[in-house]
């Protein structure tokens, strides 16, 4: 399908966050995409004992991987009944500061208690999103709350079957929350330095995928991927331009966070037979140029879109090994397969793609739309993974259900 004439241009919004380069200060690195900053260096190949391990250090439980910025790293776990907020210094490992917020919660399917959402760090505040809906803002420095609100209880969200699992998004001085309450309540926008409510849209449910910032017609908006539908919201008032359905009902989730793409596209994917979407959007409506199971239905792993293409997983992590896929993003059409790579999570750096495992495998790889090559690879930690892992300065920070690794995969 041609693109329209007079279409509105769009493009993503610059980071959204207060950060150098090198810092992965939230949820998929500095603009959400998986993307390392560009003058991140990992080594060409790795020892056969694999990177070395610059520390360690046991954790709660929980999924969030860290975010890092400056010299600090940011760790959000689950310790007895309370959810803890954790300074490391990103170098040692060493605490600079903990902070706390109670917690009760307990999953209706599995085990994991601890929460899910990467902390976001901006303008010196860190921004933490717990599984029973307790949205605080923090003093990095020091780790003082500066406001909390329990959104949960406020708005009247159900908790889901893991707990909330979207992490907020800053666009200027709100932060944007998928919530899922009732009463046109399922997205809302906090103002991020007093946490007041500034605007509440939507009566859809909760998902585990996190919103990004787009610009759309020189005014910033927000892309979302909820519980059955994705949509365009303007940031400044949350009137929703846009929605499609996205979803299906029954035990599924929506985890994967939207990909959104230059020339005004976007992807979204998710399993569970709902497929994807590739689509031109701009002010006004969506307009699908491909869709379906081809060639991406992932469980949860948000696909990497480099140069033209697409890098992602596709499967689930609780079905048969999934496959590690290379798309052309302008039709779909796969341009390799390597079948029964298994499933996990994705990022990119230095012209590489580093795939953390869910079965505990990290694996270095030199992929382009010509073919995929193993660099590396090496199991270091003995649990399963499935925490985004985050890459700062050289630095791979890696966290199973007990403990977190810091890797020198630095040339």
């Amino acid at each position: 399908m041609p693109l329209l004439r007079g279409f509105m241009a769009v493009a993503i919004a610059a980071a959204a966050v207060s950060a150098a380069a090198g810092d992965w200060p939230q949820i998929l690195g500095p603009d959400r995409t998986g993307l390392a900053a560009a003058d991140e260096r990992l080594a060409d190949r790795w020892p056969e004992a694999g990177p070395p391990v610059r520390w360690r250090r046991e954790v709660g439980a929980g999924y969030a991987g860290l975010a890092i910025v400056g010299d600090r790293a940011i760790l959000f776990h689950r310790r007895g009944d309370r959810e803890v907020v954790e300074a490391l210094d990103a170098a040692t490992g060493r605490t600079a500061w903990t902070a706390e917020d109670a917690t009760t919660f307990r999953p209706q399917v599995g085990g994991g208690d601890g929460p899910l959402c990467v902390p976001l760090v901006h303008d010196g505040h860190v921004f933490t999103f717990g599984a029973q809906g307790t949205l605080a803002c923090r003093d990095l420095g020091t780790g003082d709350t500066i406001w909390s609100r329990r959104t949960h209880r406020e708005f009247a969200a159900v908790e889901g079957y893991f707990g909330a699992g979207s992490t907020p998004l800053v666009v200027g001085d709100l932060v944007v929350v998928n919530v899922g309450g009732r009463d046109d309540a399922g997205i809302v926008a906090f103002d991020r330095r007093t946490g007041k409510t500034a605007w509440q849209r939507t009566t859809e449910a909760a998902s585990y995928s996190s919103p990004v910032a787009v610009v759309v017609g020189e005014r910033p908006h927000v892309l979302a991927v909820t519980r059955s539908a994705c949509m365009l919201l303007d940031a400044g008032g949350g009137e929703v331009r846009w929605q499609f359905p996205f979803g299906k009902r029954g035990p599924t989730v929506n985890a994967a966070t939207p990909l959104a793409l230059p020339g005004g596209r976007l992807f979204v994917t998710a399993s569970y037979g709902v497929g994807c979407v590739c689509a031109e959007f701009d002010a006004a409506a969506a307009r699908p140029l491909w869709q379906g199971e081809e060639p991406l239905a992932t469980q949860y792993c948000t696909p990497l879109a480099i140069d033209g293409h697409l890098y992602g997983i596709d499967g689930r992590d609780d079905g048969p090994p999934a496959d590690l896929v290379c798309a052309d993003l302008k039709t779909g059409r796969v341009l390799w397969r390597e079948r029964g790579f298994g499933y996990g999570t994705l990022l990119a750096a230095d012209g590489r793609l580093l795939a953390a495992k869910t079965g505990g495998e990290l694996v270095l790889l030199q992929a382009t739309p010509a073919g995929v090559e193993t660099r590396g690879r090496c199991r270091p930690l003995p649990g399963t993974l499935r925490a985004l892992p985050a890459l700062s300065r050289g630095r791979l920070y890696l966290r199973d259900d007990t403990t977190l690794i810091c890797l020198d995969l630095a040339p």
